[in-house]
């Protein structure tokens, strides 16, 4: 038996996205799913116990900063990722490829692996394929990515052409080196914002893919429309068996436009990126709380939420706390906006089942949450 399996347990007549289940070691995810990110081994400002009680089943971290610190060894040596930051639901590691790529002027690329300079305090450091996934299997998370080029939007065809050969060349290398069968390996579908790229970056990354298949490279800098034709384009020939992950998004908008375009995973750091800038997604649209506006509003943050901070506390009060630096403001706010992603996720499953998603739709562009 497999301990990992994808099964479609509804798809919607009227708009062809579906509901799914995925098995992993660490228990089973439901989709469509959004995926809090924990870049450091932990979701900033919240606990394990926090991210239950909203509802996340599944999290991210990221192999670049734990690489970097503490050491995939140290993370190794408490027992791997689940034990080290008390989190006993799946988890998701990237490859550190979107990092390494972001380091611009710090890093050489080769078609052996990546050089690079530690953005911590400039020591040097080689990622190749074959590295990368002694990482992410010493960091034990139960999906890894391949490593991956990851082209910046705007990059001409030639360097995406060649970007999008070398992440399939990677891909094979992951794939052989890859042996764990507590981790399932999700190719990521590079290409840039060229059509016949994209296309020819799934077609011959579908033979690697077990039970997952990760897009890479869209909301990088361009603009959303050019995300969703690329969607577009993709959709029609992704496999049916396995969930379709879009990598490094999750405002809301972009949450319905996605799973309207066949995705089945998500994850974003903007919920708590946000947060600490006094930011929270409500059911009227974005409330910058730390607006004087909200000094003497005695009323809750959304009163159409039921989260631990709708609950119990006022704009007036997050706003003083905002203003006077205090921690919990991050952490109030965090937690908001994470349960509020979650639960547009289970209304959009929700739409799915009663065969409603594109009525769903088009409500939620015409409301003040579609931004």
């Amino acid at each position: 038996m497999s301990k990992f399996e994808y099964k479609v347990l509804h798809t919607c007549k009227q708009s062809g996205a579906r509901i799914g289940e995925l098995k992993t070691p660490h228990g089973t995810i439901t989709t469509p799913v959004f995926m809090p990110v924990g870049t450091q081994a932990t979701v900033k400002s919240l606990t394990p116990e926090d991210l239950k009680n909203v509802g996340a089943e599944i999290i991210l971290s990221n192999t670049y900063h734990l690489y970097m610190r503490p050491g995939h060894d140290i993370v190794k040596r408490a027992g791997g990722l689940h034990k080290f930051m008390a989190w006993d639901k799946p988890i998701l590691t990237d490859s550190g490829g979107f990092q390494v790529f972001s380091l611009s002027d710090l890093r050489k690329i080769t078609d052996d692996g990546v050089s690079f300079s530690s953005h911590l305090d400039g020591s040097k450091h080689t990622f190749t394929p074959e590295y990368a996934m002694d990482v992410e299997n010493a960091l034990g998370a139960d999906i890894i990515m391949a490593f991956d080029e990851c082209s910046a939007a705007g990059a001409s065809y030639e360097y995406a052409k060649s970007a999008m050969e070398r992440t399939l060349s990677w891909l094979k290398r992951c794939y052989d080196r890859h042996s764990n069968e507590n981790q399932m390996l999700f190719p990521i579908v590079q290409g840039n914002m060229y059509a016949d790229l994209r296309l020819q970056s799934l077609k011959e990354s579908i033979p690697y893919a077990r039970c997952g298949i990760a897009i890479g490279g869209l909301s990088v800098g361009e603009p959303k429309e050019t995300m969703y034709e690329m969607l577009d384009v993709m959709r029609p020939h992704y496999p049916e068996n396995m969930p379709r992950y879009l990598m490094g998004v999750g405002s809301p908008d972009c949450l319905v436009e996605g799973v309207l375009r066949g995705i089945d995973m998500f994850d974003c750091v903007i919920p708590t990126r946000i947060a600490r800038n006094g930011t929270a997604y409500t059911s009227k649209g974005k409330v910058v709380v730390r607006n004087g506006a909200y000094k003497e509003d005695f009323t809750p943050l959304d009163e159409n939420c039921d989260c631990y901070c709708c609950k119990n506390f006022t704009k007036a009060y997050l706003r003083h706390l905002i203003n006077a630096e205090e921690i919990l403001a991050a952490r109030l706010l965090s937690l908001h906006n994470i349960y509020y992603l979650i639960n547009l996720m289970k209304k959009i499953r929700e739409a799915i089942l009663s065969d409603s998603l594109i009525d769903f739709y088009k409500e939620f562009k015409n409301s003040p949450q579609y931004q």
